[in-house]
């Protein structure tokens, strides 16, 4: 283990980590009104119909892919029945096809961005710059898996990459565990960790920004301005307010 290992494997994912949290901090004090996806459905909407539900399914699946894979100690899924055999089988069956759709989501995503001339436009830079470390991310991540997982003898990245980010969130960082780890798997480690340290400078911030709020608003009430128009009856505790009676209120 040299001085390169300690800044690639501990202090690089700590600065990202902090850059991420008090970026996020900061954006929300000082930019609250720019913390939106800068939608751009108003310009082009076939592309993007397509483009974003396969990128959103997808990503959602890989990162709870990423989540068991990595944080769950695989003898946790052991006790549980979830042999080797059968991970192995689920993480490249299931991989592969949110690989597929995040891919084929986010190539629709940027062909859309570049080829509609009112969409790249309205593209900043910050995008652009998300844009080259999310491919990124994914093109390293998803060459890894052809080449090992799928077509290769297999890598088991539980016994190293897993541990390893464990002991970074246990704060007992173990760089070592990452010296021998496959090229293909480090590089794809390093630009997520950089789309990490980019995160709350761009549109991604809108992930923290879901409406729960709508499962638990409550009903809205509507009714008719026609008062000859039938309607359902009406339940105990929402009934109507009639206006007041205009005589009524002069002789008061």
């Amino acid at each position: 283990m040299n001085a390169l290992d300690i800044l690639l494997w501990v202090a690089f994912p700590y600065a990202a980590f902090a850059v991420f949290v008090v970026g996020h901090i900061w954006r929300y004090r000082y930019d609250q009104f720019g913390w939106t996806t800068r939608s751009s459905q108003v310009y082009e909407n076939r592309l993007l119909r397509w483009g974003s539900p396969m990128f959103h399914l997808g990503i959602l699946f890989v990162l709870a892919g990423h989540i068991v894979g990595l944080l769950i100690p695989r003898e946790w899924l052991y006790a549980i029945g979830i042999d080797e055999h059968m991970y192995h089988l689920g993480a490249t069956t299931l991989g592969t096809i949110a690989a597929v759709f995040t891919v084929a989501g986010l190539a629709i995503l940027v062909y859309r961005r570049r080829t509609t001339n009112a969409v790249f436009l309205a593209t900043t830079a910050m995008d652009k710059v998300m844009y080259v470390f999310l491919g990124a991310t994914l093109l390293f991540g998803s060459i890894a898996t052809i080449m090992y997982q799928v077509f290769g003898p297999g890598y088991e990245y539980r016994g190293t990459v897993g541990p390893w980010m464990r002991s970074l969130i246990l704060l007992q960082p173990q760089p070592e565990l990452m010296a021998d780890v496959p090229l293909m798997f480090q590089l794809h480690v390093l630009c997520a960790t950089a789309l990490f340290a980019l995160w709350p400078f761009t549109r991604l911030v809108h992930v923290f920004s879901a409406p729960v709020g709508y499962l638990f608003r409550p009903y809205i009430v509507y009714r008719s301005r026609d008062a000859t128009r039938p309607g359902r009856p009406t339940r105990r505790g929402w009934e109507g307010i009639e206006q007041p009676d205009e005589k009524r209120l002069h002789k008061l």
